[in-house]
């Protein structure tokens, strides 16, 4: 039987963002790093693109410790709203701002080109609504010349720490995830774009199986969970599992999919066989 070996990661960071079900107005995070997440931030480690194949990265079993789960919190965000001078670009791609804002144009005077424009087209600036051909000529606008600002509702795990380990039985391939890791080809995150990680993240590759290593692996910090919880995953129909439907097809920007897989959630009582002092 071949022998398996884990790859160990630290995610940890002001904020993380593990979303599941997030759209546009609103952004969610799960309570834990997510196996696409991981994935993703391993694939960008090693420089792959979005439209490349997930080979062999698909094949890695998934598992994440929680030493400290974080608090969530909510931010209220807003996408546009507000006056800002007009731009001729503004004119052009859209013939009904220009006849609101000609009388305006016709007596404006200034240094600036703009300003007296902006307040005839009220509440221009924002995110448009209602994209759809414009039934006189052709091109894309929006359904209102007033464009009200969005608001949306991200959330995040504030000071969070989680230990990530995927599991194969090729060491080669987990040690060259580990050198990407410490000299990542694309900038990685935890999550999200706005949620950069503190500190190295590579913890190493060590033989064993994810139970094993996880159970030797030294808690982040002194002030974490002293038997954290687990999330490793197993094969389907295994008594006491649990379905999530965060297994990555594709990252492709258009095509993306996932597939459903199985964990099941376990306490740990980490030991210190493997530690994290060139990371503190």
């Amino acid at each position: 039987m071949t022998r398996p070996y884990v790859l160990l990661a630290r995610l940890a960071g002001p904020l993380q963002a593990w979303g599941l079900v997030s759209r546009f107005d609103r952004r969610d995070t799960h309570l834990r790093p997510t196996k696409s997440g991981f994935l993703g931030l391993l694939a960008a480690a090693a420089g792959h693109s979005r439209d490349e194949p997930l080979e062999p990265l698909d094949e890695l079993r998934f598992a994440v410790r929680a030493d400290r789960p974080g608090t969530p919190v909510r931010d209220y965000h807003t996408v546009g709203g507000g006056r800002y001078p007009l731009r001729p670009r503004d004119l052009i791609t859209d013939h009904r701002r220009a006849q609101q804002a000609a009388t305006a144009l016709d007596a404006a005077t200034g240094p600036v080109f703009g300003t007296p424009p902006a307040r005839a087209v009220i509440d221009w600036y924002g995110a448009p609504k209602g994209i759809a051909p414009d039934p006189d000529g052709g091109p894309l606008l929006s359904r209102k010349v007033g464009r009200a600002p969005m608001i949306t509702s991200r959330s995040y795990l504030a000071d969070a720490k989680f230990v990530a380990a995927v599991e194969h039985p090729d060491k080669g391939l987990l040690e060259d995830l580990a050198a990407a890791l410490e000299q990542p080809r694309r900038l990685l995150w935890l999550g999200r774009k706005n949620c950069p990680p503190a500190g190295e993240i590579s913890g190493g590759v060590h033989p064993g199986t994810l139970e094993n290593v996880l159970a030797a692996t030294r808690l982040l910090t002194q002030d974490c969970t002293p038997r954290p919880w687990a999330w490793i995953e197993v094969p389907a129909g295994t008594t006491g599992a649990s379905s999530v439907t965060d297994h990555p097809i594709s990252f492709h920007t258009v095509h993306r999919s996932y597939a459903p897989r199985w964990e099941q959630r376990v306490r740990i009582e980490p030991g210190a066989s493997i530690g994290w002092d060139h990371l503190l």
